[in-house]
């Protein structure tokens, strides 16, 4: 499934006025549970930061870059990404909304050759898309100052990115990522642990998120909403009220799977110190 050209359509959307991209990052913030984790860690993390440099990896749209750079106004924020339309698009809407705390600029995170620049990385959604994922672990870890914390947010391979197995002896026959995009469905939790050891740090923390009741909210919230638009852009008419009659379920499921501790599930929360 093409998620990347409904992002873009969407971006063009919200893009016609400051107001309407800041409240497309509010219901981004409602809608999305990997938003709920990745908040918790974040201001866990700001309790004993006043002051940071941040580097948001792959920032896409910039919803996270504008939360940090909004409610740490003392924080420096650094975005980079591989796609030079939306480094070029963050800057102008940043320098727009006066939040001067935060710049953008190209990266290809494979080849990034930052040292010890930066307390805090943050990489949501980012390393299911990319091919040598030790690399940007590598790279990423060079970039921290001593003592620096890594926050990832990706898929797991317990069923991430929509996958079904259908043989359990054969765990690949068969399964296919919902999203095209992604180049590995999901990581095992022990694998990535393993990566980020590798790659120089010195201890990391791995939590499933997305379980049960994350796993109902994204389908309500992303798939059939995704499947809709690809089917047809008319759907776009239709959002709104799908929305309006979906949301307060979301909402609770989100809340939900936020305050629980999951034995398993579709998500990975990931923090890993230098």
């Amino acid at each position: 499934m093409q998620y990347d050209p409904i992002k873009r359509s969407l971006g063009k959307v919200f893009n016609t006025s400051p107001w309407l991209r800041v409240f497309f990052y509010k219901m981004l913030d409602l809608l999305l549970l990997r938003t709920y984790h990745v908040r918790r860690e974040l201001k866990q993390y700001a309790k004993t930061h006043p002051r940071a440099d941040v580097l948001d990896a792959g920032m896409g749209f910039g919803q996270y870059s504008y939360f940090l750079a909004a409610h740490y106004p003392a924080w420096n924020v650094t975005g980079v990404d591989v796609k030079q339309e939306q480094v070029d698009d963050c800057n102008q809407f940043f320098e727009k909304v006066g939040r001067n705390n935060a710049s953008f600029r190209y990266a290809d995170l494979e080849n990034y050759t930052e040292n010890q620049l930066f307390d805090l990385i943050l990489s949501i959604d980012v390393m299911e898309h990319i091919p040598d994922d030790q690399a940007v672990f590598n790279n990423l870890f060079a970039a921290l100052r001593p003592g620096g914390m890594l926050l990832i947010s990706t898929p797991s391979d317990q069923g991430g990115s929509d996958v079904h197995h259908h043989d359990d002896d054969h765990p690949n026959d068969g399964s296919k990522s919902f999203i095209d995009e992604h180049v590995r469905d999901g990581y095992n939790a022990g694998e990535i642990a393993e990566k980020l050891k590798k790659a120089g740090f010195s201890r990391s923390e791995v939590l499933y998120s997305y379980g049960t009741p994350g796993k109902i909210s994204w389908k309500l919230t992303m798939k059939y909403p995704i499947l809709m638009l690809n089917a047809s852009r008319v759907f776009f008419v239709v959002l709104p009220l799908y929305y309006l009659l979906t949301f307060p379920f979301a909402l609770i499921l989100n809340l939900t799977d936020a305050r629980m501790v999951h034995p398993s599930g579709t998500g990975l929360i990931v923090k890993a110190w230098k």
